[in-house]
């Protein structure tokens, strides 16, 4: 077998200017929290066989992004809330020689750790009670697969408001590639960026890869 291909680069793309917001902070969270109420809900109410479907081809998307795993660590996710469920996914670049690991919240206002995981894995409770590896070996990730509940052409994700992902990604020396998943249904036309706000180098649902724009300059 020849030499392992990393993940691709983000494609080129034409420059754009993200708007300024002039909506005060407070305004934006007030819109955030919102959002985030009927993106979920919206999540939800996709019938169970459709939401497999939807996942499925975001599977796919993601291992024609990503290319070989070989080798890498890469940080997923545990599915709640009508998330895109990955196991299937994760066991499936586990079988192909990547490290796959889990986030887990270990205080409020602090990044994520990552914990490696593999198929029939012991599992805790976490916050939220979102099941995490039991084992507290921390790991790296090279890649971060993000669940968004909304996200924007620019690469700008919405989460569920505690800031985990962007400080995980910040305090990183040599940030991790990141790619955000989830549905269409969750694009809107701007999360109204904030100075904390880290986008996505990728967006993948079931609808294919969105590149992040590069930053105008």
């Amino acid at each position: 077998m020849g030499a392992r291909a990393g993940p691709a680069a983000p494609a080129a793309a034409g420059r754009v200017s993200v708007s300024v917001s002039v909506m005060s902070r407070a305004e934006i969270m007030q819109w955030r929290k919102a959002e985030r109420a009927r993106l979920v809900a919206a999540r939800l109410a996709l019938p169970a066989d459709e939401r497999r479907r939807r996942t499925n081809a975001i599977a796919i998307h993601l291992s024609e992004t990503l290319g070989s795993l070989r080798g890498l660590t890469v940080g997923v996710y545990w599915a709640f809330r009508g998330e895109p469920n990955l196991r299937a996914w994760m066991a499936e670049i586990h079988a192909g020689g990547a490290q796959c690991a889990l986030p887990v919240v270990v205080q409020r206002q602090a990044p994520l750790v990552f914990r490696r995981w593999s198929p029939g894995a012991a599992m805790a409770a976490g916050v939220w009670k979102i099941p995490v590896p039991a084992d507290d070996v921390e790991v790296q990730p090279d890649i971060v697969v993000s669940p968004v509940v909304g996200f924007d052409a620019a690469g700008y994700r919405l989460g569920y408001g505690g800031g985990f992902y962007d400080r995980t990604l910040a305090a990183r020396a040599r940030r991790p590639l990141a790619v955000g998943v989830g549905f269409t249904l969750a694009e809107l036309a701007t999360i109204h960026p904030l100075p904390h706000d880290i986008p996505m180098q990728y967006i993948v649902t079931e609808a294919g890869r969105w590149c992040a724009p590069l930053p105008a300059g």
